[in-house]
């Protein structure tokens, strides 16, 4: 319980829990509202902690599971917390701006990342040596131009398993693509949303910096979390593969030395006989040499 008590003291400080005005609000977030205080909805802190853990919880499992998890925040206050938090789980992100059919039109988008990064390589290896320097100034714009709006998933080979937004008001677009392709979907929910929208929502104030830093840095720690879980199990397989090799290794050597020692006995074995049937074979006619002599 101490451990709820100083996140709910943290999400206090950081202003989870100031919601919009109240004629902006939405009715269906009235479970999540504490209360109202001059004009402003106060979101409930108890669901906020409840949400969050259950959303972390969920997320671990996906990155425990080895799935991707796009991080998706293009408004001003999320964009560098959510780029950074990205990162530090090597996870996908879009923090400039939603292209319209980035995951229902994923192979059209998935060319231009290719794109984008057969002309990063070939002004890195020189293959364009030989135009001329305003096509190459035109074609590295154009490389800086893709990397801005596609960097963040540039190494997103498919679909994601999940997205996670900040704002799903303000990214809507992102959240009707995932309810298309049947993605599970994360969100930051403020008091002017619906927060049945999403799969998983977190009640929370998502205009103050420091609101999506502790909240985003939350979830990020869950993934980091399931990731290292992940990696031990892998490591735990190796390590057993490893003994069950060598054990192997060793009954097949063991094995080998066996029929070696085996053929080797079987060998000798049949030296001696040859060598005796030889020494009485020659005896035979040294006996019979004298005996004709006598006669």
């Amino acid at each position: 319980m101490e451990n709820n008590t100083s996140l709910q003291q943290q999400l206090l400080e950081a202003g989870v829990h100031f919601g919009h005005l109240k004629k902006k609000w939405n009715p269906k977030m009235l479970p999540y509202i504490f209360a109202e205080k001059k004009g402003i909805h106060i979101i409930d802190l108890n669901k906020t902690v409840e949400c969050l853990q259950e959303n972390a919880a969920a997320l671990k499992a996906i990155a425990r599971s080895g799935k991707k998890i796009l991080f998706v925040g293009t408004k001003k206050q999320a964009k560098d917390i959510v780029c950074e938090s990205a990162k530090k789980v090597n996870m996908p992100f879009v923090t400039e701006r939603w292209l319209g059919g980035m995951l229902t039109n994923f192979n059209t988008v998935r060319k231009s990342v290719k794109k984008m990064q057969s002309i990063e390589k070939m002004l890195g290896d020189g293959s364009f040596d030989s135009i001329t320097k305003k096509e190459r100034l035109t074609l590295s714009r154009d490389k800086d131009k893709m990397e801005k709006v596609l960097g963040g998933i540039a190494q997103l080979g498919r679909v994601p398993a999940a997205l996670f937004i900040v704002d799903i008001g303000h990214e809507h677009i992102a959240l009707a693509e995932a309810k298309r392709l049947g993605i599970t979907t994360f969100g930051v929910v403020d008091t002017n949303c619906d927060p049945n929208k999403v799969d998983f929502a977190i009640p929370a104030n998502d205009d103050a910096t420091k609101s999506i830093a502790i909240i985003v840095n939350y979830i990020t720690a869950a993934i980091a979390e399931g990731l290292a879980e992940r990696q031990a199990a892998k490591d735990e397989d190796v390590e057993e593969n490893t003994d069950d090799e060598k054990e192997r290794k060793a009954a097949k050597l063991q094995a080998e030395a066996e029929a070696e020692a085996g053929r080797g006995g079987r060998g000798r074995g049949a030296g001696a006989a040859g060598g005796q049937r030889r020494r009485t074979g020659g005896g035979v006619p040294g006996g019979r040499g004298p005996g004709g002599g006598r006669r």
